[in-house]
């Protein structure tokens, strides 16, 4: 995925915290000697710490005085019964969100003062090199046992969700790490994710030794993450950074590997599109454009610009827009045609085939109230959460459909619409949309839920593709609506896994 040039150009980063890597033995058979204590590469758990010093966020939250606890218990009141709602209603602003800390206020404000260090047009910023934003974050599962209850599941393996969190973090701390203007305190840009194109799919990558050479040369990649085994109790590595960039978006590739038995594995590659704003999050803020150095650089921006057609045109084609493709209709009429009823020759008539589920029983729904220790630099709900809680929906929805214990594929195409306000209502809905042999496409859809304004406004789109070990029964849509994610899910199925 990364250019031997660029790998050869790997630092410490000297100038991000390493943080204390306290490490047992290294002859452990999951530790890696590169986690030794005294190693300057950051330490997982000091990303978010490395970002707070960046954009300088409050790392408190509390309530200025009591008149606003007062103010958010009532909101909480009114939201549990009607007459309460219509009263509160009246008494205050319809707002989810109770007020701030006196912490947070004060950052904000400081924050808002760097408007004036933002570029007025790309050309005004120094072009970086990819070698500028590379990182590699160790998260020491092998060396510091300590760690292995967060991350560990029920059945003692790894909880994915717990890496989509690190994986967010660190695409964010790239960004800034390729923004980065040394001369100013605090960075004036918001960077924020916007989407995750991919996750899963490795590709040929370059082995390295800790810290600047390279060491055997490249190291094919599987296909896809089925082939993959986390182990709760072996070290892992991240190494990522920017690939491609536009005037206000940056893509950030990053790269998982595990330490067993004397070497590091691939696991997974992850492509995040990240998008740059002002200062208070309100507009859109230029990023210094990217150079490639030599003709492996080039070829990975050359990527970047492919993805990012790819995503236009399917912006442009989706469902939500345009009438599927002819091939497409006649998927839908003969999933119609194999549910009606032979016996009474009506439309209204459907049954369902044999070894089949309806779409509208292919559910699994889920609520979380979005609570202060959940923030993001920017006290709003950190999108890593929001994917950990996907994705554990969605692996739940096909364990219950499937019968099984389903393998992760591929996540694919999250999008990030809206950002989520600590004290909101999320509303999470997991759909199994397609299925396909032993293959289980989910789609999560998420969305706030104001109980005052009784609206729904949706922040996120989630698409995981599982495999079960047996073959499962096919999801049928009833009506035209399900049809179509019926085909959405298809159509990502399609993209995702090489039959």
């Amino acid at each position: 995925m990364f250019s031997k040039r660029l790998m050869s150009c790997l630092r410490p980063c000297a100038s991000l915290p390493s943080g204390r890597l306290l490490c047992t033995a290294a002859t452990k058979e999951g530790s890696a000697p590169d986690m030794a204590e005294g190693n300057p590469l950051l330490h997982v758990s000091n990303v978010r710490n490395r970002l707070r010093e960046i954009v300088g966020a409050s790392t408190n939250w509390r309530y200025a005085n009591k008149q606003n606890q007062s103010l958010k218990e009532l909101w909480w009141v009114s939201a549990l019964t009607a007459r309460a709602l219509r009263l509160a209603s009246d008494a205050r602003p319809r707002s989810p969100v109770p007020c701030g800390g006196s912490d947070h206020r004060r950052a904000m404000s400081e924050r808002a003062s760097l408007s004036s260090e933002l570029a007025r047009s790309q050309s005004d910023l120094p072009a970086r090199r990819m070698k500028d934003s590379l990182l590699e974050v160790h998260l020491p599962l092998g060396s510091q046992p300590q760690l292995r209850e967060k991350y560990l599941t029920f059945h003692n393996s790894v909880r994915f969700g717990r890496i989509l969190e690190d994986l967010d973090s660190l695409a964010v701390l790239i960004s800034y790490s390729h923004t980065c203007n040394p001369a100013l305190k605090r960075s004036p840009l918001s960077i924020v994710t916007a989407l995750v194109d991919k996750i899963g799919e490795t590709r040929a990558q370059c082995q390295m030794s800790p810290g600047v050479a390279l060491r055997d040369g490249p190291t094919p990649m599987s296909a896809d993450m089925r082939q993959q085994v986390i182990y709760p109790d072996c070290d892992i590595k991240f190494t990522g950074h920017v690939t491609w960039v536009g005037k206000t978006s940056i893509e950030a590739k990053m790269h998982m590997t595990q330490y067993r038995n004397g070497a590091y594995s691939p696991v997974l590659d992850a492509t995040f599109v990240m998008v740059a704003r002002d200062p208070e999050n309100k507009r859109a803020a230029f990023v210094n454009p990217l150079k490639p150095d030599g003709p492996e650089e080039e070829e990975l921006f050359r990527q970047g610009e492919a993805n990012k057609s790819r995503r236009v045109e399917l912006s442009t084609s989706s469902l939500l827009k345009v009438a599927p493709t002819a091939e497409e209709r006649n998927v839908v009429h003969a999933l119609f045609l194999n549910t009606l009823d032979a016996k009474t020759v009506s439309f209204r008539g459907r049954v369902l085939p044999p070894d089949s589920v309806w779409m509208e029983d292919a559910k699994v729904k889920g609520l979380e109230i979005c609570h202060p220790q959940e923030r993001n630099i920017f006290n709003r709900i950190f999108g890593g959460f929001l994917m950990r809680k996907a994705y554990e929906l969605a692996w739940a929805n096909a364990s219950a459909f499937g019968g099984c214990r389903p393998a992760l594929v591929a996540v694919d195409d999250i999008l990030f619409q809206k950002p989520v306000e600590i004290g909101s209502l999320l509303l999470l809905s997991s759909q199994v949309c397609y299925t396909q042999d032993n293959y289980i496409q989910v789609r999560v859809h998420s969305e706030v839920f104001e109980p005052l304004s009784r609206q729904h406004n949706t922040t996120n789109v989630f698409h995981f593709t599982f495999v079960s070990d047996r073959r499962v029964v096919d999801v049928v849509p009833r009506t035209y609506g399900e049809a179509m994610l019926y085909l959405d899910g298809k159509r990502h199925f399609n993209h995702t896994v090489a039959l």
